[in-house]
């Protein structure tokens, strides 16, 4: 029931490919990450001396503090094997799809990827054009075309309206 729930929240986008759901199911094993530390952090708290629990820590007391132990590491393991499962799935679908290692590098450190995708090979010398995306540049190629078809026709309207030029020779 609840993961017919969760399947009707998902974005249509990640239903897509295999690839768009191997991406999220790989979002769900971070969420799930997070949930494991949460359940590690408190399955420990829960096996301190009650003696030294804070007021505001909320923490059953007696038998029902062994109770609570065992609930959280049995949804700890169930979570564990969870993710284990979910990057399982996920590496076996990078080796179906021979996916080249290098596509899967991390980028170099202080990389930042350009505003808008990916970009145009840049020479060292752009440090202004540094982080453009290819719609940027295109929009450039753009404009720069726009402009030369501008002065183009004005230098056109210049030339029609000018008089010709006569070569006559002046006599004295």
């Amino acid at each position: 029931m609840e993961q017919e729930t969760e399947a009707l929240d998902i974005d249509p986008i990640w239903t897509t490919s295999r690839t768009a759901r191997q991406i999220y199911a790989l979002t769900e094993v971070e969420k799930d990450i997070t949930r494991l530390l949460y359940l590690a952090a408190s399955s420990i708290s829960l096996l301190t001396l009650p003696q030294t629990d804070e007021p505001d820590d909320n923490l059953p007391q007696g038998e029902e503090r062994s109770e609570q132990f065992v609930l959280e590491v049995s949804e700890y393991f169930e979570r564990l094997d969870s993710i284990q499962s979910a990057i399982r799935s996920s590496l076996a679908h990078i080796r179906h799809a021979r996916i080249a290692p290098s596509a899967i590098n991390a980028p170099p450190p202080g990389f930042v990827p350009p505003s808008l995708g990916v970009g145009l090979p840049q020479s060292d010398g752009d440090d202004g054009k540094k982080n453009r995306g290819l719609q940027e540049e295109r929009i450039e190629r753009d404009t720069w075309q726009g402009i030369l078809a501008a002065l183009t026709r004005l230098k056109v309207a210049q030339d029609a309206s000018k008089p010709p030029e006569s070569s006559t020779l002046i006599e004295e």
